[in-house]
């Protein structure tokens, strides 16, 4: 069993998928030990309240420097024996030293096909907004596992979903989020809960099932 901590900014819906996919026994031999949130106010928080899952604030704006602020997280997913640290719509740029520590044991969930729309600036609305001011017929969602970079880290798995002719930035992300998030974010923690993937070479491998 596997010990999760989840890293959310918002409003948590990929918290509430992971949850549920947990309650449901479609993600096996994980829990989720902590959520983790940067906002006091974020509604993720409760949530995991009303699933009886510990949770707590850290926000970086408490603490002097990035390093600081780094190290009370990781004191915190030490304590709670994290194996696997989830960034599920969690938009700090995480410290260095956090990111070296937990090296293919973080991953995150992105609203677009990597290598299109991310990077620096590309978060949120604002990714399904240059999606279709570019005019793209197809867009969706990556889980990668997060290095240095800013959504440059090994990819696990991606789901596409169809731009429609009449889409807006919201519908666009609502669809995103039903279609390919929610769904793709499960499956990698249940893979890596299972042993099925491993990165080789800046690549990630699947060990088929």
């Amino acid at each position: 069993m596997i010990r999760l901590a989840v890293m959310v900014s918002g409003g948590g819906t990929n918290l509430q998928a992971v949850i549920d996919a947990i309650e449901q026994g479609t993600v096996k031999n994980a829990e989720i030990a902590v959520v983790i949130s940067n906002k006091k106010d974020a509604y993720a928080l409760q949530r995991a309240e009303g699933h009886g899952i510990k949770s707590c604030c850290i926000a970086p704006k408490d603490y002097e420097t990035r390093d600081a602020f780094g190290h009370a997280l990781i004191d915190v997913l030490e304590h709670e024996k994290i194996d696997l640290v989830v960034l599920a719509g969690y938009l700090v740029i995480l410290p260095e030293i956090i990111i070296k520590r937990y090296k293919n044991k973080m991953i995150n969930i992105h609203p677009s096909l990597i290598p299109s729309f991310c990077g620096a600036g590309y978060y949120g609305l604002k990714v399904h907004e240059a999606a279709l001011a570019r005019g793209v017929k197809v867009t969706g969602a990556t889980v990668h596992f997060v290095d240095e970079g800013t959504d440059t880290g090994p990819i696990i798995i991606q789901k596409a979903v169809e731009v429609r002719q009449d889409d807006t930035p919201l519908s666009l992300q609502r669809r995103v989020m039903e279609e390919a998030e929610w769904k793709i974010l499960p499956q990698a923690i249940d893979w890596i809960a299972g042993g099925e993937v491993s990165v080789v070479d800046g690549r990630v491998i699947k060990r088929q099932a």
